[in-house]
């Protein structure tokens, strides 16, 4: 008899920022399917879910994959049912109207890896402070890189899970770093970018280090960039359009809704979304071809292969529930296609 260990994945009740919950299930003969997943329960009243005399919740299993990190393991990304069986207000993922998985999303996650001990960036100074933000994009060399061997060991786990990672860079502040998310399908991109931080989780606390997602993690008056979660996105209209003039109209049904999409990209990013650091204002809204200093920006490659591509909101910040932003794009793109159907 095989035995196999399936770790429960979820996301709890906090605010503003939901954290990541997990536990381990010991389970015979499993064949590795999401279809043989039972539901399991915790205790929500230690999560911020439910209360104490009535504190029971149900994981529902969504995603799985192997765990790259563990002997005959698998990662059980869960959604949180009430008891009743439905949805947990917590639960973004429900939120998500797209069944048939037109919606293709590419998520960007920008992140800072902090030492433990020093409550600093990785590679920060005892004293003083390091040299400006522009050597460390991209860098190569022990001067400028630091925690590339946990970085490498990330990329290497979300290959080796399963997951659709796409690449990883350097960013431009020193131990800031991205990696590449894509997925057909919102639901299945946000349970990969979720998957994906758990990993990262893991492996820091092999090196007494932590994860910080907080946007402007170095003071909202740094002279450093931020940490965003740019989130690419594409429909079948988008995809295929071939019209400038579609785009425009998707673009400008942004532009009525920019409380709602703020309301749910992230916490603090009025101290991210200043229209410096290559951002646009947190109260204006536009969009320009290449342009990274606008809400949304229109890929010179889409331009270039005929207007058929997809755009780039710049705006969520690294915190951002991935569901909850995603939910959003596809509300407010919905209302545009029937605009354009029109």
């Amino acid at each position: 008899m095989s035995k196999s260990k399936l770790e429960y994945i979820w996301l709890d009740g906090y605010k503003p920022v939901q954290s990541l919950r997990s536990k381990t299930k010991v389970v015979s003969n499993y064949d590795g399917s999401l279809e043989s997943l039972e539901d399991w329960s915790f205790d929500g009243s230690s999560t911020q879910q439910a209360e104490g005399n009535s504190s029971d919740c149900i994981l529902r299993p969504a995603f799985v994959c192997e765990d790259p990190l563990r002997r005959n393991a698998y990662l059980v990304m869960c959604e949180v049912l009430n008891a009743d069986g439905t949805p947990h207000e917590s639960n973004g993922r429900s939120t998500i109207d797209d069944d048939d998985n037109d919606y293709w999303f590419g998520f960007e996650q920008e992140y800072f890896l902090y030492d433990c001990k020093t409550n600093k960036p990785l590679g920060w100074p005892e004293n003083g402070e390091p040299d400006p933000q522009g050597q460390y994009y991209c860098s190569v060399g022990a001067r400028n890189a630091y925690g590339r061997h946990i970085v490498e060991k990330h990329l290497d786990a979300c290959i080796d899970a399963g997951l659709n990672i796409e690449g990883i860079n350097a960013e431009v502040a020193i131990g800031q770093w991205e990696y590449q998310i894509f997925a057909k399908g919102a639901k299945a991109a946000g349970d990969q970018i979720w998957v994906a931080r758990y990993l990262l989780e893991r492996i820091c606390e092999e090196y007494n280090l932590y994860v910080e997602y907080h946007c402007k993690p170095l003071g909202k008056d740094a002279d450093w960039n931020g940490s965003g979660m740019h989130a690419n996105f594409s429909n079948s209209l988008l995809r295929n359009s071939g019209n400038k003039a579609d785009y425009e109209a998707i673009c400008e049904a942004f532009r009525p809704f920019v409380k709602e999409h703020i309301d749910v990209y992230g916490p603090d990013n009025d101290h991210r979304l200043t229209g410096k650091h290559e951002t646009q204002s947190i109260s204006d809204f536009s969009y320009g071809i290449s342009d990274r200093g606008a809400s949304i920006r229109i890929p010179i490659a889409t331009v270039e292969n005929g207007w058929k591509g997809w755009l780039e909101d710049r705006r969520p910040a690294s915190s951002a529930d991935p569901y909850k932003v995603a939910a959003r794009i596809i509300k407010t793109v919905k209302s545009a296609d029937m605009l354009v159907s029109a």
